[in-house]
């Protein structure tokens, strides 16, 4: 697969929410890249690993994650095309969490060492990947508030749609639907709620006519509903250099 395919997503979204001059794009694209094929549910990066190369999601759907001492795990936030969701590791040697796919997934590594290069020798680029991080700290604050204030079917609400605004700036939504290729379990994983509930949930949504979730695709039923249900301001994914 050429480079610039392998890179455009990240070039895409990084143009969107930050600016990049037609050099910053030549340095990113000519950063090596490491492609790996991984199947769903498989980690990437685990928990307490030092980590020596950055990953970047070309193709599929990751969550980061946490698992307590009883089994149980909480889904930190979830990852589309485009994105370094390990960037921090540059900085932090130990993982504290750990990374896995969703879906099959095809992954580029980006060696540690190249990116401190790349850094160096173009500190915007440093400055833009900095400002990523600082937008995914920003999803956690959200996420934190979601989980820990809203009901249950408003906090699904929240996460398709910041999912959707997320996919729509890589080019991924498709009229009124869109990917969120979640099980039930991994849907209460990350609101923090059992299989059970988040099947109510589901169910809920979709006979109150707002959306419905089948095979993997959020078709959303209703805009409006849809809005207010979901209480969300998306100014925290700051998706324009501007913002």
């Amino acid at each position: 697969m050429p480079s610039d395919t392998i890179r455009a997503a990240l070039v895409r979204r990084l143009e969107s929410s930050s600016g990049l001059s037609e050099e910053d794009v030549a340095e990113i694209q000519a950063l090596p890249i490491a492609v790996k094929h991984y199947p769903a549910e498989t980690p990437v990066v685990h928990d307490g690993e030092r980590a020596s190369e950055c990953c970047l999601i070309i193709e599929g759907f990751c969550a980061r994650s946490k698992t307590i001492a009883s089994g149980k795990r909480q889904i930190l936030s979830l990852h589309i095309p485009g994105e370094i969701p390990d960037l921090m590791s540059l900085f932090l040697h130990v993982m504290d969490h750990e990374l896995s796919t969703l879906t099959s997934c095809k992954l580029g590594f980006i060696n540690h060492d190249a990116l401190r290069k790349l850094h160096r020798r173009r500190p915007a680029v440093a400055e833009i990947f900095w400002r990523d991080t600082l937008i995914d700290s920003a999803m956690f604050r959200e996420w934190i508030v979601n989980v820990g204030q809203r009901p249950a079917p408003a906090r699904l609400a929240h996460v398709m749609m910041e999912l959707r605004e997320r996919l729509r700036l890589i080019g991924r939504v498709e009229g009124a639907s869109f990917e969120m290729p979640l099980t039930q379990e991994q849907i209460g994983e990350a609101l923090g709620i059992t299989a059970v509930h988040a099947n109510r949930v589901i169910r809920q949504l979709r006979e109150e006519g707002i959306v419905e979730l089948h095979r993997g695709r959020v078709t959303v039923l209703d805009e409006r509903k849809f809005l207010d249900l979901a209480d969300f301001d998306g100014r925290y994914l700051h998706q324009s250099p501007t913002s």
